[in-house]
């Protein structure tokens, strides 16, 4: 078969690698980059780094509104589309990327695989939540990371197709741990030693775009009572200007690092506090307490088995959690084995592709 892979950010790129790595065996797969994310992400070094297979096509999109952005990928992608003539379309996670995958491959006809299929915040400001919602009711196969997801298809009528797979990301982390211990230096240039920091990524636009509520994040990082490495999101360091709060001493802001310096960071850090999802699940593979700075999350399986405590923005709640939040002794395998790009590749070679 011939498939369509459609890539439009930093983690789209890493969740991709385990499935092209198992679907090219017997298929053909053609890696398209929307350029959604444009500028570290298409590095050499980044491709060398990760073994990632260089895109076939860049559509070279770029920043913009949502709207422009959806827009602009809808145009570029069809004709792409129309001159490929794939078998399927294979989108992953909940980026604008994904929505305008899916929106071509379904007006077109033409089956769509979504990746990371059945994830739910339950909040419709959330751009991302709107993408998830109109790519799960355009798609024709589902790849679910834990069988939380699953239950949430079944919710919404969605029981066809519907595969728990695990998370590609397990799959990722687990490969590429041994060269991220071996080639990373972060601890050393930091003068961090392992359990002796917490490790903090901030850059939500519910966050970044409220100075009120980044004004409360700052507030309470500087009261933490320990060393915190904040790799600081350029949309984030554009937002701390604005503010008139400064961080306290104990707050190390650093320029963002890459895969492997992030992953030896979560590895050895005490307690990692987030509003992003990707770093939740990483923070769950890692086995760390994570304290997620958000109302809700996408990733609620986390929450359920103890490992993840939501708590918002409150300083007093975030304070509280910092000193007492303390996870299970068990931690159940809610994203699977580490061998979803596997099994998403053998399933797509068993099974009937059909447009709704």
């Amino acid at each position: 078969m011939k498939f369509i892979s459609v890539v439009g950010a930093r983690p789209e790129f890493i969740q991709a690698t385990p499935v092209s790595r198992a679907l090219r065996k017997n298929h053909q797969e053609i890696l398209v980059h929307t350029g959604q994310h444009y500028d570290y992400l298409m590095s050499q070094t980044f491709f060398d780094e990760l073994g990632i297979p260089a895109p076939d096509y860049n559509l070279e999109v770029g920043s913009g509104t949502h709207a422009a952005q959806t827009a602009e990928i809808l145009v570029r992608f069809e004709e792409l589309v129309l001159k490929e003539k794939p078998d399927a379309v294979i989108i992953r996670g909940d980026t604008n990327s994904t929505l305008a995958g899916a929106l071509v491959a379904s007006k077109l006809h033409i089956p769509t695989v979504h990746i990371e299929a059945g994830e739910r915040s339950f909040d419709r400001r959330m751009p991302e939540e709107i993408n998830r919602l109109v790519a799960d009711q355009l798609s024709s196969a589902y790849f679910c990371v834990s069988q939380a997801a699953v239950d949430q298809l079944a919710r919404e009528g969605i029981t066809k197709n519907v595969f728990w797979v695990g998370d590609v990301m397990l799959d990722a982390n687990l490969a590429n741990r041994p060269l991220a211990r071996q080639k990373s230096t972060v601890l050393s240039k930091l003068e961090l030693d392992p359990g002796k920091y917490s490790l903090v990524t901030v850059h939500r636009a519910a966050n970044t775009d409220d100075l009120a509520r980044l004004s409360n994040i700052v507030t309470a990082l500087s009261n933490v009572g320990e060393t915190v490495i904040f790799p600081v999101h350029p949309r984030t360091r554009g937002a701390l200007q604005k503010l008139d709060v400064q961080f306290g001493d104990n707050v190390r802001q650093i320029e963002p690092v890459g895969y492997y310096d992030m992953m030896v960071l979560e590895e050895n850090a005490r307690i990692i506090a987030t509003d992003s999802g990707g770093v939740q699940r990483e923070a769950y593979f890692w086995s760390k307490p994570c304290l997620t700075l958000r109302d809700e999350t996408e990733w609620t399986e986390t929450v359920q088995v103890g490992w993840n405590k939501l708590v918002g923005v409150d300083v007093d709640c975030i304070l509280s959690a910092w000193k007492t939040f303390t996870p299970p002794a068990e931690q159940p395998p809610i994203f699977g084995d580490g061998t979803a790009g596997e099994k998403i590749a053998n399933i797509l070679g068993q099974i009937q592709l059909s447009v709704h």
